[in-house]
């Protein structure tokens, strides 16, 4: 094709990436949405104050929006097993199959089925059951993601299961499956991310708001809330990301190695800030490090010892410098997160929170943080897991379907064109939302007690006097 060497396991490799990037920060973001979406219908029915029911009914129109882009980029990421990856498929679907199952059944049809009441129960039940089902949704979010993070995590850390004669895998123990063991680290991490990526998002927005000075009191509540969650649970997902880290220098050493840039096996190994992995020579260059650095991160010992890069053969190592910088790019987010939450309170306590210009315009830049530092964390994981689909089981070149590299060339290209206008115009128009921002009209028809007949005699006695 064009006179040029194709390599079909690469492209079909980009194309995964290319699909689960866009598909991945829609589930992230409705994760953390419908959670805080609960919580501000929550504070609506203890107070009674209008804010939170117009907060909630801006922000559930971009929950729709992101819900129905995070189901249709699901649908044709899941298409790919079979037609890019049918020898995986078949080899690890006793295993993996049951698992995605499990989510459809346990979380999206109980997300779908709550979500018609979410999104059109306005008037139609009760505030109570209106709250319950907002409740569910969320849930149900968590739910999926349970599944989802028990078989990705699976493929980190397989266990409990045993090959057949026929070259296939066989379930022998589904709680080892379930509950592999980097399962427990990896779902909260993400799940905290998950959070935090909503928490910086409505940051950013409501910091948009007091710059412009629109939307002032709905733009406080916001605000204050999201800068709750950059003061308490920032810190948390870095000790979260702590003990992910030395779970998976147990499990995944050669991952950890590429992460740290570190090529021999040993102690006293420094904390590269930065540097520039070089797989030809086997070093890292033009490094600014910390001594001892790593070592003691990792282990909790200046002279500890850490997995190195040469502990296996250069085909059985992932490509470094994409997991390098990838693991450099989320830590150095999650620091700043960090310190917006530090910032946040020295503002709250000099009461000065909601009128800083400077700290506005730092959370506006902050905006898409979450969703950077959430697709560097894939990035770690997925390309750090390489050579392999299954870690230690199945090498990614033995997964491939028999499929011509130009055929997947051809279909990358057409998911490039039709991700860029399907997904523009859906972005478009949650941007287009966010400028209208929160509504303080009330409807014509009935929402939570406002009926018609009240709207009616409220006009007609106005136009009397």
């Amino acid at each position: 094709m064009l006179g040029l060497e194709l390599d079909a396991v690469l492209l079909a490799r980009i194309q995964f990436a290319f699909t689960i990037s866009f598909h991945i920060v829609f589930p992230a973001f409705t994760i953390g949405l419908a959670s805080w979406l609960a919580v501000i219908e929550g504070l609506y029915l203890k107070t009674g104050e209008k804010r939170y029911e117009d907060i909630y009914r801006m922000w559930v129109k971009i929950f729709a929006v992101c819900f129905g882009m995070g189901v249709v980029s699901g649908v044709v990421m899941s298409y790919q097993f079979g037609t890019n990856w049918s020898v995986f498929s078949d080899k690890t679907g006793n295993v993996i199959g049951p698992l995605l199952g499990y989510e459809v059944l346990t979380a999206f049809f109980l997300e779908a089925s709550f979500l018609g009441i979410m999104l059109f129960g306005w008037g139609r039940v009760s505030k109570k059951m209106h709250f319950v089902s907002t409740v569910i949704v969320a849930v149900g979010t968590l739910i999926s993601a349970f599944w989802i993070l028990s078989a990705n995590s699976w493929m980190q850390t397989p266990q409990g299961f045993e090959i057949g004669d026929d070259g296939l895998l066989y379930p022998t123990n589904w709680i080892e499956i379930i509950f592999n063991p980097s399962f427990p680290y990896r779902f909260f991490h993400m799940v905290v991310a998950a959070y935090l990526t909503t928490a910086f998002v409505v940051g950013g927005v409501s910091a948009y708001y007091l710059w412009r000075g629109r939307h002032q009191k709905h733009a406080r509540i916001m605000f204050a809330m999201a800068m709750m969650m950059a003061v308490f649970v920032a810190p948390v997902q870095l000790l979260i990301g702590h003990a992910h880290g030395e779970n998976t220098m147990h499990y995944q050493p050669v991952k950890v190695a590429a992460m740290e840039g570190n090529w021999e096996r040993g102690g006293n190994k420094p904390l590269y800030l930065f540097g520039i992995p070089n797989e030809e020579t086997e070093t890292t260059d033009y490094g600014v490090k910390v001594p001892n650095g790593a070592s003691w991160v990792l282990t909790g010992q200046a002279d500890g010892e850490i997995p190195g890069l040469k502990d296996v053969a250069k085909e059985d190592r992932p490509p470094v410098i994409w997991v390098f910088w990838s693991f450099r790019v989320m830590v150095g987010l999650g620091m700043a997160m960090i310190l917006t939450g530090v910032c946040a309170a020295v503002l709250f306590f000099r009461k000065r929170l909601f009128t800083s210009r400077l700290f506005q315009l730092w959370c506006m830049a902050m905006t898409p943080s979450g969703f950077i530092a959430l697709l560097a964390g894939w990035f770690v994981t997925e390309i750090g897991r390489q050579p392999y689909t299954a870690y230690g089981v199945i090498r990614t070149s033995e997964s491939i379907s028999p499929v011509a590299a130009e055929q997947v060339a051809i279909s990358l290209i057409l998911f490039i064109i039709v991700y860029t206008l399907i997904f523009g115009a859906g972005s478009y128009y949650i941007l287009k939302l966010i400028g209208k921002g929160p509504s303080v009209k009330k409807d014509k028809g009935a929402y939570y007690g406002h009926t018609m007949e009240a709207s009616v005699t409220k006009k007609l006695t106005t136009k009397d006097s």
